[in-house]
């Protein structure tokens, strides 16, 4: 009976792990179609005409932010990720990339509000266009969610991290080929030889 549970279980745990996928692909596909290309040009335009790059979001957004700075520094752009102990302070000519779903999260409003204060620039990725973060954005990359997107297989806005994800690595090929940069010449930058 054991042995029967188990192979039960197995086959559920297939079984979800591959609507999970199918989910997750369909939606990262959805969002991609979605977003403006003419947005994702002002973006990239920003970041290379700004003189450093800050990136900030909190939890898993905060997460996407750091891999998407670690990208751009490995890119020869001077970047930085807001609340690192080594950050400096954002000034003016410099850009603030904010990421977050809800555009409710105080501390990313905080930011884009004192960015725009010394005379930076802010852009914001989100899937909430009409939020206060929003608000603050010079440019406003919006995430448009795929219908039901949270559930039991892609809780707490996993759909939005991992499009915002996907946005900001398409974002970096559109950058390299902008600075004429390649695979190569972005790992001699890297933290790691490799």
């Amino acid at each position: 009976m054991g042995e029967e549970r188990r192979e039960e279980r197995e086959q559920g745990g297939d079984e979800v792990f591959n609507i999970a996928l199918e989910r997750l692909a369909d939606g990262i596909r959805l969002i991609g179609e979605r977003v403006s290309r003419e947005t994702i040009k002002q973006a990239c335009d920003l970041i290379l005409s700004s003189r450093r790059i800050f990136v900030y979001g909190v939890g898993r957004s905060g997460l996407v932010g750091k891999a998407f700075a670690m990208r751009l520094v490995q890119m020869g752009l001077e970047a930085y990720f807001v609340g690192e102990t080594i950050t400096p302070i954002v000034e003016e000519g410099d850009v603030a990339v904010l990421v977050s779903k809800t555009g409710a999260t105080m501390s990313a409003i905080q930011t884009g509000n004192i960015v725009r204060r010394v005379g930076g620039k802010v852009i914001v990725v989100t899937a909430t266009p009409d939020s206060k973060l929003a608000s603050t954005g010079n440019v406003v990359v919006v995430l448009p969610p795929p219908s039901g997107e949270s559930d039991d297989l892609t809780p707490l806005g996993t759909l939005f991290e991992e499009g915002a994800m996907t946005v900001l690595d398409a974002m970096i090929a559109f950058l390299m080929v902008e600075k004429g940069e390649t695979e190569e010449s972005m790992r001699r930058r890297h933290a790691i030889l490799v």
